[in-house]
This record gives structure tokens, sequence and C-alpha cells, in this order.
């Protein structure tokens, strides 16, 4: 019964924060001249200019401001027109009510796919969605995503290659396309494949979630911001002409929140963040199972064996087909650019919109449109029946540019000749693999190679201008990947990295 309260409080809570949100996003747009219509639900966007700052929102709540065809025909040519004027000085995308973006219009997108004569419009929407992805992500203007509430599918593609993505407490994100027999697309590939260790394969295939200070501990967001504070961010950014990454960095750390006492940390740390990596590591889906089913039986942890049998049990309601995809894909993005990684993906979305699996359709009728909780009826229904060679021909060789078979993306002229490279753990916490350089003496800005733990933070205050969960990510990094060795007197703790 307590249970059942705290769930309907909790409920309670998270609505009056969307209206709180919205009012203020209201106030905001009120704030200066916007050149779009009023808020109301007929505008699927909203596009507001306060000095240097052009902020679109996405304005359809009740559908969770999810993307459809109309939507990236509105959105492109106007952040085109701030990437390439002179008076934009930051571009910030946010939405309205509980979700910054829930994700494109993939029932729109299966009922095209179905037909010939609109197959096209199909393989169109995803070309256009990429594209505009990519300029997002490589567009010569700083780039800020709020993703305040819902963010899954498409709407991860708006802001999760951005320079700057902002968390707040209200932020779920996701990816959950092999729940409904697609593969994770927008960019995901690039971007998966380069957070720390496994915990992006992780995310792709078993379609988890993660939620409101984790997204940004794990760095799928550059900073964690409490939404009340976003408001006062926005108008902080338009006092600024222009401010360089630094400065925007540096604003947005001045609204960040520190983690109050007692306030839970993400569930994928310490002895779970062992197991996770040590099962996802592996280059088939067969070798990841039979590792969950090892770490079930014979962890000593009770957490482990929790979160082992909560894993086998998402990945067995997934597409066979789309776990053996999605698998192939960030391990293929891990050494591509984001461009080649999105090409990759429209010639991916290209083969399921052809049909080179009926899982695409059976599962946005059975999860979208019937809303069923039952396992969609996969077609073929186990892993064994997906080979390895019907994967590489019908999802990586039959359709490509190449050949003629899958459109081609292609960069505007102004970002084609850019030398920038889509850098999107810029401005995050530090990834494991640059603590374990600076642990090493590798790290071009260690002094060292011998650090005690004091000094490993101190380091990376100094790198990342004391930002906020530091010490909470190398802390833990240091726990799970570290020993300690005396010195001769003993009076010093040296780190040493141990595998």
């Amino acid at each position: 019964m307590l249970a059942t309260r705290l769930r309907i409080a909790r409920m309670a809570h998270i609505n009056r924060a969307a209206v709180q949100r919205t009012a203020a996003i209201q106030r905001h747009m009120s704030s200066g001249a916007a050149s779009g219509p009023a808020l109301d639900e007929v505008s699927a966007f909203l596009f507001k200019s306060d000095g240097c700052l052009r902020t679109y929102v996405l304005n359809r709540s009740k559908k969770l401001n999810a993307l459809n065809d109309d939507m990236l025909g509105i959105l492109r040519p106007k952040i085109e027109e701030w990437a390439q004027g002179e008076l934009a000085g930051v571009i910030v995308g946010t939405g309205v009510g509980r979700a910054f973006c829930a994700g494109g219009d993939v029932e729109s997108v299966v009922k095209y796919a179905s037909h010939p004569d609109t197959l096209p419009k199909a393989i169109d929407f995803f070309h256009k969605e990429f594209e505009l992805d990519y300029i997002l992500a490589a567009m010569p203007k700083p780039y800020v995503a709020v993703m305040d509430g819902i963010t899954m599918g498409g709407g991860v593609g708006l802001g999760i290659n951005a320079p700057f993505r902002v968390a707040t407490e209200n932020t779920v994100l996701a990816m959950p396309e092999t729940k409904i027999g697609y593969c994770p697309d927008v960019g995901a590939s690039y971007f998966l494949s380069r957070v720390d260790g496994e915990i992006g394969t992780y995310m792709a295939l078993t379609s988890q979630t993660l939620n409101g200070r984790a997204v940004f501990e794990h760095g799928f967001a550059t900073h964690f911001i409490p939404a009340r504070r976003i408001p006062g961010l926005l108008e902080r950014l338009a006092s600024i002409d222009h401010p360089s990454y630094a400065q925007i960095d540096s604003i947005l750390e001045e609204h960040r929140a520190e983690r109050f006492p007692g306030e839970p940390a993400s569930s994928l740390i310490g002895v779970v963040r062992e197991a996770l990596d040590k099962a996802f590591k592996h280059s088939s889906v067969e070798e990841i199972i039979v590792e969950l089913q090892s770490i079930l039986k014979g962890s000593t942890h009770e957490s482990v064996r929790s979160w082992a049998q909560e894993t086998l049990d998402a990945l067995s309601m997934r597409s066979p087909t789309s776990l053996k995809v999605a698998l192939a894909a960030v391990r293929r993005g891990k050494n591509m650019p984001l461009l080649e990684a999105l090409q990759m993906e429209m010639n991916i979305a290209t083969a399921f919109c052809h049909g080179a699996s009926p899982d695409f359709p059976t599962g946005v009728t059975a999860v979208i449109t019937k809303k069923s909780k039952e396992r969609p009826n996969w077609s073929p229904d186990t892993l064994e029946e997906v080979t390895d060679a019907y994967i590489a021909k019908e999802f990586f060789s039959t359709y490509s540019p190449d050949v003629g078979t899958a459109p081609k993306l292609a960069a505007p002229t102004y970002l084609a000749e850019s030398t920038r490279v889509v850098n999107p753990m810029e401005y995050a916490l530090p990834a494991e693999a640059e603590i374990r350089q600076m642990v090493n003496g590798s790290h071009p800005a260690s002094g060292s190679t011998v650090l005690t733990l004091d000094e490993l933070v101190q380091a990376f205050n100094v790198l990342k201008k004391g930002k906020t969960g530091l010490r909470e990510k190398i802390v833990e990094v240091v726990a799970r990947c570290c020993i300690t060795e005396k010195d001769k007197r003993g009076e010093q703790q040296w780190l040493k990295w141990r595998h």
C-alpha cells in the first residue's frame, strides 16, 4: 500500500513539474520577439530569437514531441539558417511537457513501407532525419540540447552527438529500437561505441533506460542541471554576445547541481558494471547470453545476479534479428566518423524498409499500435536461426549508395568543408580511458607516472575546471579498476591500473 502511494505521489510530482516547465518555456518564449506562432498544440515548433540565442522548442506535448515528416521539413531550414547566419551565437533545442522528444513517427514509416508506391516516403523519412542529426552535431555554432524529460530514439538523435547535452532529474533516455524489431540509429552506432566500457552495447541491445543523473554520470549528457534552472540558463546564455565553447561550458556549470546526500547513484557501477563489461564485450549475441547465464549462476553478489536475470529477461523479449544487427552496427561504428556511421545506419534503415526482416512492422504493430506486453511474433524466432551471413548480406551489403540501392547522405557544403571533428565527449566527465591514461602516465597532461587518488582528482579538476561530479566518477573508476601500492616509507598510496 505504501509503495502504491509513493508511486502515485511520484507521478503527481512529475505531472506538476511538466506543467511548471511548460509555463517556464512560455514565459521564456514571450520574453522577446518570437519568429514562430503562439504556444499551442497547432504549431509543431516554436522558434525564438533572443540576443545571440536561437531556440527551437518541440511543441507536440500530446505526442511527447515525436518527430514526423513535416517536422523534419520545418526544422532543418531553420537550423541551417541559424548555423550559417552571423547573428546566431548559440543554438538551443528543448521541448514542451513531459518529453524532449520521444522518438520518430515509426507507425507512419511502417505504413509507408508496406506499399511499393509509398515506400520511397519511408526511406526519405530516415534520409531527412539522419542528415538533420549530422547538421546538429557538426554545425559551426555551439549547440545545447536540453534533454529534459523523455528522450528516446529520434529524440536522442537530436542531441546525443552535440557538444553540449543537458540532463535533468526528469530525463529518461533510451534507444528502444530492438523492442520494435528495428536497430538503433540516428548516430547511435557512433556514440554508443564511444561511451565507457560496454554500456553503449548494453543500451543498444537491451533498450533499457537511464534516468536523471545517471544519464550525466555515464557520459550521455555533458551537464546535469535541475529543470527549475533551465529558464535562468537560457536567459544567461542570451545575455552573452557570441560566447565561446569554453564560456558556454562555464555557464552550464554555473547552473549545475551537486549530488545531495542520499541521492541514489546509477545502478550500473561497481560489481554490476564489472559484470556488464564482461558480458557485453563479446562479438556475438550468443556469447553475451552465455556469459550472462554464467554470471547469474556464479556471482556471489545479489545485485549482480538480479541485474543478470533482468538483462536476460529483456534480451529474450527482443527481436533476434534486431539484436544481431544492433551489435554488428555498434562494433563497426567504433571505427567510423559520424557521417560514415550515419550512412551505415541509412543503409540498414533502407534494408528494414525493403523487408529484409519482417520484424519491424511486427514490432511496431505489437508494441506501439496495440501496446501489447507480450513478446511479439518475431521471425526468425531464435538467435540460432539468424545467421551471420544473412545479417552481413541483407543489412550491410545489399543496400548501399555505392550500388544505387540506398540514398547517400550528403553534408551541406559549409559542413563538408569544415575540419572540426565531432567529439561528443569533449565537455563530458572524463572517459574511463582518459582516467587510465592519467594513472599510467601516458596522458598529455600527466606530469608523473605515479599518482595518489587526490592527485588524480586534482589533475582532472584542473583539466575540467572543477566540473561537478568529477570526484564521484573518478572514485568509482579507481575502486573498480585500480590497486594501490605503498611507497617504501608507507606514506603514500600510489594508484596502479589493474586490468
